[in-house]
């Protein structure tokens, strides 16, 4: 393999990429696991010879990486990065990039198919759901949803916990008849309601909520049981997070650019027998029918994108699975709310304790004027995008499963300090 080190140990430069056409194979697929997918079943491998190095692993954050802790795109995990850094220019001896490929090749099929294979396996997803890997993100659902599963004349409910389960509502209004049984603006979206205290329509053909609001930082700890219907989810920015019982739902949506892989990807799971009622005004490319025939390859899907997806899922099997993930993220969080709740109101969460996300921390600083230096400061400790959303202000450390232990440790140090020079 033609490749010289950089000054870090953890960052490779391609100088010479026409002699890497024998870095062949360096990531084998070999599985006995078996998953009921939409698939026809298949060897899930790919054609390539025998390895002859393996990337490095990232055990620790390098020196030339920041702590990102951007709301989405977020940070990535640094081993995954390498590892596609290593079969950018030629994937497992295909003689071509993933980006090259066609989506209808075998290569590309088996990268799509272990995807989801891996993705049923953390979600133990039941063999009557379907899983798409589609485009348009999270808000191209809040059409596609009501487009779908209902026609103009039904009802649906949407309980508004934050920002983007308002603006789903507000999408659905063009295509059926939604109803908010339950809004959390006027507490400024810092709580979740009492599901015995919701008052859901008889007649509703699905129940919406988004179960972690990025903006606000206000998460579902349960989910509430639709009383006629079923349950919809928008579950981008904490997918992959934790285990969830995907029975309970009809449909979960997900935009991959929090948890899973880069922008560009957005992963439907949905019960069988909600597909092929769409209305008939619906663009084909909103049609859950035309994708769950074609697999998701109706027409060019991102594929690098998917294939990021891929190894994110592979990584997150090889930890031990979704309870795994929850320990760590559970960890995290409660360094990082401890630290705000301990430091006698320099630091202040507005969240109410028992609904707050694992995944996003939103929290301002008593003396509001300093905020301003508290993120410049951060920035020049590699510590970057703890800036609230727009709409709300203050700071915000977005904490997904790809934020080290390590990031959160050394942002709470920073914390300290900040409050001991400027309480």
């Amino acid at each position: 393999m033609s490749m010289s080190m950089a000054t870090s140990n953890h960052t490779l430069f391609l100088h010479n990429p026409t002699n890497l056409t024998n870095t062949t194979n360096l990531f084998p697929i070999t599985t006995t696991r078996t998953a009921t997918t939409t698939f026809k079943p298949i060897s899930i491998k790919c054609t390539a010879t025998t390895r002859t190095q393996a990337p490095p692993q990232a055990s620790t954050q390098s020196q030339d990486r920041v702590f990102n802790f951007a709301a989405g795109p977020a940070t990535l995990p640094e081993n995954v990065l390498l590892k596609a850094q290593s079969e950018l220019y030629n994937w497992r001896g295909s003689g071509m990039s993933v980006m090259e490929m066609s989506h209808r090749g075998k290569e590309f099929l088996s990268i799509i198919q272990k995807a989801e294979s891996d993705l049923r396996t953390l979600l133990n997803i039941p063999s009557e759901y379907s899983v798409l890997f589609l485009q348009g993100g999270a808000t191209t659902q809040f059409a596609a949803i009501p487009l779908n599963l209902c026609t103009p004349q039904d009802t649906v409910d949407y309980v508004v916990t934050g920002s983007w389960s308002d603006k789903a509502f507000k999408e659905a209004q063009k295509y059926c008849k939604p109803k908010v049984i339950w809004s959390g603006k006027s507490e400024k979206y810092t709580k979740i309601p009492s599901f015995s205290g919701l008052n859901q329509s008889t007649d509703a053909r699905y129940l919406h909520i988004c179960a972690n609001e990025t903006i606000h930082g206000v998460e579902f700890k349960d989910y509430p049981t639709p009383k006629n219907g079923v349950l919809v989810a928008d579950m981008s920015s904490n997918f992959c997070s934790k285990p969830v019982d995907v029975s309970r739902f009809g449909l979960i949506y997900a935009g991959a650019q929090k948890n899973v892989g880069p922008s560009g990807v957005t992963i439907v799971i949905i019960r069988k027998d909600l597909i092929g009622n769409a209305q008939g005004l619906t663009p084909v490319m909103l049609d859950y029918k035309i994708h769950d025939e074609n697999n998701s390859l109706y027409n060019t899907p991102p594929c690098y994108g998917i294939y990021m997806c891929g190894l994110v899922f592979e990584d997150l099997v090889e930890q031990g699975g979704l309870k795994e993930v929850e320990k760590k993220n559970k960890k995290k969080a409660e360094i990082l709310y401890n630290a705000i709740d301990d430091s006698k109101g320099f630091f202040r969460c507005p969240v109410d304790k028992s609904v707050r996300s694992l995944m996003n921390v939103p929290f301002t600083l008593e003396k509001a004027e300093l905020e301003v230096e508290f993120i410049k400061e951060a920035a020049k400790e590699k510590m970057v995008q703890l800036k609230g959303h727009r709409s709300v202000g203050g700071m915000r450390a977005s904490i997904y499963n790809a934020m080290p232990l390590a990031g959160v440790e050394k942002l709470v140090a920073f914390m300290k300090d900040f409050q001991a020079r400027h309480a």
